[in-house]
């Protein structure tokens, strides 16, 4: 591709990274079109990958890839390609990102061929050189106690570090194209810097880290003076070739000292791990050899050069300048606050001298004098052949620095290190910081892997340090290595500063946010990592700003120690049993600490100080804020994120709110699931790891909560408290006041909604019902099991048990979207009826008032409808856990039904206050209007299923496991059931079955079956219906051609019902309430108020009927009855009763039709001679009698005779047999001609009725005095009676008194 851009041309750069200023990468601001015309081409055509993919991926190959980082596809080109293994078909790929100027390494299937339209644009990644300059150096004579700048063909890293702080100062990048065709691109490179415009490539020269070259030089041929200097900052080892370095200041070794550097040389090969077997020098040469250093560095030479090249930083230093001279102080003071150096030949100069300081830890300021003791106690100092050199400084401090980790994590036998010494060793670990080279044990441990995976990572400011740290886990990295990395991320953890791209990132931020004190104990503390990971994390939660590099650091650092369980001694010191007993072999990417999490969260025991150090470690770390801390949740969820969450930016807090409501789903996968709930576990017993609840929350939780601050704790405060304290206070109402502001609420909400799944995630309510859930749900193992069981024995939970759960449960009452499960499986319910309630609804529980509505829907699925009916269960047990109830009714409870908190007995303590004041017509009714309105719906409610009625349930559940085994609970089939099998049940469930009929019966609408089944039918022909007028309505309209037949079949069940006892029927019970008393008293007084009365009553009010004795009210109620019972021998409870077995035998087929027009009376009437039962008999003839009374009680007779009674007797009103006497005239009459089929049906009534006169009993005195006159033995019956009555009279005359004559004495007294 061709670069479009000529030598003069200026160029504006969006972006410069910097290598060396022969090497910068920089990126243009133009062409920003095409990475967005590539994301769309790619990701639309994503599923297509066969003709995306490349055939294969070679080195050099221009291609497209998905950089993660920026969740983007870049052009890059192919570096080189690593096969994961011998068979595999996946490959590393290890690519330049052409347009970015960064190195990644991704995998072969996220590599796409490049279209020819997105080779237009020319590469924005170009990496350019500063032309006409060469770097310097700085060259010591020790002879002459002098330094001097030279050439050099390597940049020194101040000079790197330099032009980085410029760039990053800079305002606007400028560059001015000398040559083309060259790369690197020769330019001259123009800084803004708070205004003032600089060019780059002058400034260097002025401040000394480069030399001017002339046009025509070619840094390769530069001389061999030049390309024999190499800045001291590349960690070359002076001593390597300390012959070289004295000759080259003028100095001539002396022989012995020849002889020593020599055997220098030697001992260095033999610590090679490269080193073949040769002979060991002796421990004497050894001491001889390195006192030699000693002395050279303490030699008043090195001394006298610093003095003179830092002459103006010393007298700065006041510390610097009091060192005590000759003893090598001044010089490591230097080093030591080498930081802080501005002059640039004094920089230099300690540069060089930093690599011979940290070649020994006894040129070291101080070291030796405040370690000597620890380094014998320990025997860091061993010089027994094998054994550690004693000299040697990685290996000492190495040991002094496993030491100082040893104690801190309590291992056994771990000797104590002075506070002296430890100050020194943390201070050796953050001067060597900056360089890697420096640390002289991990230098020599890692210089392999360094090779292997941070080829192309600069030394200095930390990068290697990092590096490596990033690849500590990898398989090919060394244990010799992983250790030693180990070891310097664990003194890391007790002070920040050891890490030194930390230190700097972080160093205003802390100052900022006031991170530190002056006392020397809070120094010591706040110089541990938790302390800096607090408190700045405490700044970033409370929407202080931190800059962003500072939080890239703590990130990184953060996830460290996620990934390493080791680098907290506290889980190393409390946590050793868990570890060996549970989690031996899993070290490495975090798995040792999640199987710690996973025994904290089982039911194993796990120490209280363990559970306590993890605790910390969470906060520490803070993976709530970012999922990508945790590496092995990270790991386990990718493939969820991307399916799931993908919608959420990378590294959003979100994302582990969405894994959460995504728990227990089809996406999620049971890796996932285990590492989620695992960290969930820690999060939950600290509302501040939950940063979206923190940063809604805050003000709330200290208002309302006495919470802390984010990074203070109190031991006082159990877990989980605060959040506890949080949903007592969202449950209160405006009277309450206190209340949490809207966003808490939501906030809480969503995490009691994520939380319900599992109860281990509510540490009160685990703490509370630990004892409970051991005895009432152990064998509740599945999700939301655990919190369902505590809700079903409520009553049976010890109090503070109890009490959290009847929280718990009262809040679900005002939210129900709570339930996470339950509105899973109610997802089809919700969206087809109750969508807008669950978009709208917050607090007011009208979405589960719409499931409970919809229960019968064919949308409703099990799931759905077992988890509805739970929650009514629970609501039964306390009034409060029903929200709109407890609203609306509160007051009214609290003055009417104190101390009731069933909400069964509230509701029935309501409904009867309710009833009674309509009974007595009360001007104002002592239950609120909105009371009454809700009781209405609770009542409604209850009547669905009959675990909803706690004492009906409990009176028949024996008849139920009888007689109705394989009826489902809901939709009041249960009830039902027992209705039909009335006459089965056991005493005590039969009078409760009949209570409730009488009052269903009383107010139609809390019928729940025919308020479902006739629903259609009330809208179509009750609609102007009152409630109590719903069945009367529906009865009127039976018998239309648009009622539907399954609302038809239950109003004749509920006509049935009526029928078989007066009370049932409240129009009948209130028109006849005088008849009853006065004509059936017998009847109420054999039957009693408990009892069924069979149909006695009303037998007795149509005989009454027939003899015309009733009231007008009652005698048309009665006639409705007749008239209902003539079509439908059903409607007769006395005549089904009576007659089953005739009506088998003589009218099967009659009652086997689907309608009934009164086949089956007309078929026992027809057959009355063939009836053998008495019983039966008697109904019969009683029919016979009640249809001479009113024709329409014969609906066959009517039938036949509807047109003569339309010619004949159309002025003749209904009733009293008027109709019918009109009919017999008629028949009798020769002028009237009648239908055939009414003429006939006449003359068979008249025959019926003939022979019934003369069979039928008499029912009382008139009845017999009728039969006696009409019978043809009247005389001889006549004559009887008298003689009898005649007889009676003689024997009273002869006789005289049976009872004791009175005296006139007495009588007179």
């Amino acid at each position: 591709m061709q670069d479009v851009f000529e030598s003069g041309v200026i160029l504006f750069l969006c972006h410069l990274e910097v290598e060396s200023p022969w090497c910068l990468w920089g990126r243009l601001s133009q062409h920003e079109d095409l990475q967005l015309r590539m994301n769309l081409h790619y990701h639309t055509n994503t599923p297509d990958t066969v003709t995306l993919k490349p055939c294969a991926v070679l080195e050099g190959q221009v291609c497209v890839l998905y950089w993660s980082e920026m969740r983007s596809w870049c052009r890059a080109t192919v570096e080189s390609v690593v096969l994961l293994g011998p068979v595999s078909t996946v490959t590393h790929v290890r690519c330049f990102l052409v347009d970015h100027g960064e190195r990644v390494v991704v995998t072969s299937d996220r590599i796409r061929a490049v279209e020819p339209e997105f080779l237009q644009v020319p590469f924005q990644a170009r990496r350019y050189s500063l032309v006409g300059i060469s770097p310097a150096t700085m060259k010591l004579s020790l002879c002459e106690e002098k330094a001097l700048l030279t050439p050099s063909n390597q940049w020194d890293s101040s000079a790197t570090r330099y032009l980085h702080n410029l760039l990053q100062a800079s305002t606007q990048v400028e560059a001015l194209l000398k040559e083309e065709a060259c790369d690197p691109r020769p330019m001259e490179l123009y800084l803004t810097v708070q205004g003032v415009k600089i060019c780059v490539n002058d400034d260097l020269v002025v401040k000394r880290f480069a030399f001017y070259i002339s046009e025509d030089s070619v840094r390769s041929e530069a001389g061999v003076e030049v390309m024999e200097q190499t800045p001291a900052m590349l960690a070359c080892d002076i001593f390597s070739h300390t012959d070289c370095f004295l000759a080259s200041n003028g100095c001539t070794p002396p022989r012995e000292g020849g002889l020593l550097l020599t055997l220098h040389r030697r001992r260095r090969q033999l610590s090679s791990p490269c080193r073949h077997e040769e002979t060991e020098i002796s421990a004497d040469c050894n001491h001889l050899l390195w006192n030699y250093k000693l002395n050279l560095t303490t030699d008043p030479k090195f001394e006298s050069v610093a003095v003179e090249v830092c002459r103006s930083t010393i007298s700065e230093m006041k510390e610097c300048a009091a060192e005590e001279r000759g003893r090598g102080y001044l010089v490591s003071c230097l080093v030591d606050h080498r930081g802080n150096i501005t002059e640039y030949q004094c920089n230099q100069y300690i540069t060089k001298m930093t690599s011979i300081v940290f070649s020994d830890f006894r040129l070291i300021c101080g070291f030796m004098d405040q370690c000597r003791q620890d380094i014998n106690n320990l025997h860091c100092g061993s010089i027994t052949t094998g054994d550690k050199d004693l000299h040697s400084q990685g290996e000492v401090i190495e040991c002094l620095e496993k030491g100082v980790v040893q104690e801190a994590e309590g291992v056994a036998g771990a000797q104590p290190i002075t506070e002296e010494c430890k100050k020194a060793i943390l201070r050796v670990a953050e001067l060597s910081s900056d360089d890697f080279h420096l640390d002289r044990y991990l230098y020599f441990s890692c210089r392999d892997d360094r090779e292997r995976f941070c080829e192309n990572t600069p030394a200095g400011e930390g990068r290697v340090y990092k590096c490596l740290f990033n690849h500590k886990f990898e398989e090919a990295m060394s244990e010799r290595c992983r250790e030693a990395l180990t070891t310097r991320q664990k003194l890391i953890s007790q002070d920040y500063k050891v890490s030194y791209s930390l230190a700097r990132a972080c160093r205003a931020d802390l100052k900022k946010q006031h991170c530190s004190t002056e006392t020397p104990r809070a120094r010591a503390r706040e110089a541990r990592l938790s302390y800096l990971l607090l408190c700045l994390e405490s700044s970033v939660h409370r929407g202080r700003t931190v800059s962003g590099e500072c939080q890239g650091e703590m990130l990184d650092y953060r996830r460290m120690l996620m990934e390493d369980f080791s680098l907290s001694p506290e889980i190393v010191l409390h946590c050793r049993g868990e570890i060996e007993s549970h989690c031996s072999g899993l070290h490495r990417k975090g798995r040792t600490l999640h199987c710690l999490m996973r025994v904290g969260r089982g039911d194993q025991t796990i120490d209280i100080q363990c559970q306590k150090a993890l605790q910390t470690l969470i906060q520490e770390a803070d993976p709530g804020a970012d999922y990508r801390i945790d590496r092995a949740l990270n790991e386990a969820c990718e493939s969820v994120i991307q399916t799931a969450c993908k919608h959420i930016r990378n590294g959003d807090p979100m994302i582990l709110s969405c894994l959460m409501e995504h728990l227990y789903t089809d996406k999620m996968v049971e890796d996932c699931e285990n590492r989620l709930l695992e960290l969930q576990y820690f999060i939950a017993r600290d509302w501040k790891l939950d940063p979206i609840l923190y940063k809604k929350c805050q003000g709330d939780a200290s208002r309302l909560c006495h919470a802390l601050g984010w990074n203070q704790t109190s031991e006082v405060m159990p877990p989980g408290a605060v959040f506890s304290c949080l949903y007592r206070h969202a449950n209160r109402s405006v009277e309450q006041g206190r209340r949490l502001s809207r966003d808490c609420k939501v906030e809480v909400q969503r995490i009691l909604r994520q939380r319900a799944l599992d109860v281990k995630l509510d540490p009160e309510l685990q703490t509370r019902c630990m004892t409970d859930l051991g005895k009432w749900c152990s064998e509740k193992i599945d999700s939301g099991q655990e919190l369902e069981c505590l809700q079903d024995h409520l009553e049976d939970l010890v109090s503070e048990c109890r009490d959290t759960v009847g929280d718990l449960t009262e809040l679900e009452s005002e939210n129900i979207q709570i339930e996470a499960l339950l509105m899973r499986a109610c997802e089809p319910v919700i969206q087809s009826y109750c969508h807008e309630v669950s978009e709208t609804q917050l607090d007011s529980g009208d979405l589960m008032e719409c499931l409970v509505q919809n229960k019968h829907q064919k949308e409703m699925n099990d799931k759905c409808s077992v988890g509805v009916t739970h929650f009514q269960l629970i609501q039964i047990k306390d009034f409060r856990f029903s929200y709109k109830f407890k609203m609306a009714c509160k007051e009214d409870v609290l003055r009417l039904c104190p101390n009731i908190k069933k909400k069964v007995d509230v509701v029935l303590c309501l409904s009867t206050t309710v009833k009674n004041d309509t009974l007595q017509d009360v001007k104002e009714q002592r239950v609120s209007v909105k009371c009454r309105k809700q009781l209405r719906v609770e009542e409604l409610e209850m009547s669905e299923d009959i675990r909803l009625e706690p004492e009906l349930y409990e009176l028949c559940k024996q008849d139920i496991n009888r007689l109705c085994p394989n009826v489902a609970f809901g939709s009041a089939q249960v009830t039902e059931c027992l209705k039909e099998q009335k006459r089965q049940l056991s005493q005590k469930c039969h009078q409760r079955v009949f209570k409730l009929q009488e009052v269903e019966m009383m107010d139609p609408e809390l019928d729940y079956q025919l308020m479902r089944v006739c629903k259609h039918m009330i809208r179509r022909f009750c609609s102007d219906a009152e409630g109590k007028s719903v069945l009367q309505c529906l009865k009127q309209n039976k018998n239309s051609e648009l009622m539907d037949p399954k609302c038809k079949q239950l109003i004749t069940k509920r006509q049935i019902t009526q029928n078989t006892d007066y009370r049932l029927n409240p129009v009948l019970k209130k028109s006849c309430k005088a008849d009853i008393p006065k004509f059936c008293q017998s009847i109420l007084k054999k039957g009693g108020g408990d009892s069924e009365l069979e149909g006695q009553v009303i037998a007795c009010l149509k005989l009454k009927y027939a003899d015309q004795r009733l009231s007008p009210d009652c005698e048309e109620q009665v006639r409705v009855i007749l008239e209902e019972s003539a079509l439908d021998y059903r409607l007769d409870p006395q005549l089904q009763i009576h007659c089953t077995t005739e009506i088998s035998r003589l009218c099967l087929e009659e009652a086997a039709a689907q309608e009934q027009a009164g086949q089956v009376e007309e078929c026992l009437k027809v057959n009355l001679l063939k009836i053998k039962q008495d019983a039966c008999k008697k109904e019969v003839l009683n029919m016979l009698k009640e249809s001479k009374a009113d024709i329409f009680v014969d609906p066959v007779l009517h039938t036949a005779c509807a047109l003569d009674l339309k010619h004949h007797c159309v002025a003749i009103p209904p009733g009293h047999g008027r109709q019918m006497s009109c009919l017999l005239e008629s028949l009798q009459d020769k002028r009237v001609r009648l239908q055939p089929e009414c003429k006939k049906r006449l003359q068979d009534r008249i025959d019926m009725w003939s022979y019934a006169a003369k069979v039928a009993p008499a029912e009382g005195f008139s009845d017999l005095a009728m039969q006696v006159m009409a019978s043809s033995s009247k005389t001889y019956l006549l004559v009887s009676i008298g003689g009898g009555v005649a007889s009676l009279f003689v024997l009273g005359l002869l006789c005289g008194r049976i009872t004791k004559r009175v005296t006139q004495e007495l009588k007179d007294r």
